[in-house]
């Protein structure tokens, strides 16, 4: 192959080249979401076993956000069930500022094994992106609306509720984050107040192991009942 001929095979290429370089970036899509699974399994004198499992599903579009998420807790110890919990929640958002948002949120819990069999709660507020930079993120919100819940008797509460809410993010590198998480819901009957602790480090692309720690602490009882509940749980997690 001569020079001319290179030269004009490369005249020939040169707006196909161009073309490729100038097409625009796909859109960056409004889902998002994780999953996660964590079990350990022990035998010997005693034989445990411990279950957890999670998902969130989020989409943004303009000045909305929306997140639906689930959870589940099994635990058993010579083969009878020792914890089984169950919470799902939902949460929209609409950005007035930058910095400040309003929420709607609906969240339900079922403990089989906890203070209440049954808690279902649905409030309204504001929040505000208190700190928002590439290290730090602390949202706060506050709010209220009405809680209905079932006791482990099958007595029946319904009351007003406030809500409060503070959550933290620390990004300690590309691939390790942690996260602090704490809600009250407070009524005449019961408070409840629930803190989630957990640190992720990125395994391998979108798959990360996270640590987490739970607590959960109902103000009001049944007799004999406990008023906290505890999880810690080591889970793989995968983004999409």
């Amino acid at each position: 192959m001569n020079l001319r001929t290179l030269v004009m095979a490369a005249g020939l290429l040169a707006p196909f080249s161009l073309m490729a370089q100038d097409a625009p970036e796909a859109p960056e899509s409004p889902w998002s979401g994780k999953a996660k699974l964590g079990y350990l399994a022990t035998s010997g004198n005693t034989e445990n076993s411990t279950l957890n499992t999670g998902f969130e599903i989020g989409y943004s579009t303009g000045e909305w956000a929306h997140l639906f998420t689930a959870a589940a807790i099994n635990a058993s110890e010579n083969e009878v069930t020792t914890a089984e919990a169950y919470d799902a929640g939902w949460k929209s958002e609409r950005n007035l500022t930058d910095n400040d948002f309003l929420f709607g949120r609906l969240n339900w819990r079922k403990d089989l094994f906890g203070g209440f069999d049954t808690q279902f709660s649905q409030t309204v507020g504001y929040g505000r992106r208190l700190i928002d930079n590439d290290k730090h993120k602390l949202n706060a919100e506050v709010g209220a609306g009405a809680r209905q819940s079932t006791l482990q008797d099958g007595t029946k509460e319904d009351e007003t509720v406030f809500r409060g809410g503070l959550y933290y993010k620390w990004v300690l590198s590309e691939t390790a984050e942690f996260r602090q998480d704490l809600t009250i819901e407070g009524g005449d009957e019961n408070t409840y107040t629930e803190s989630v602790t957990a640190l992720s480090a990125k395994l391998l692309g979108d798959l990360a192991l996270v640590a987490s720690y739970t607590i959960k602490h109902n103000s009001d009882v049944l007799p004999l009942l406990e008023k906290t509940d505890t999880y810690t749980a080591l889970s793989l997690e995968y983004a999409f």
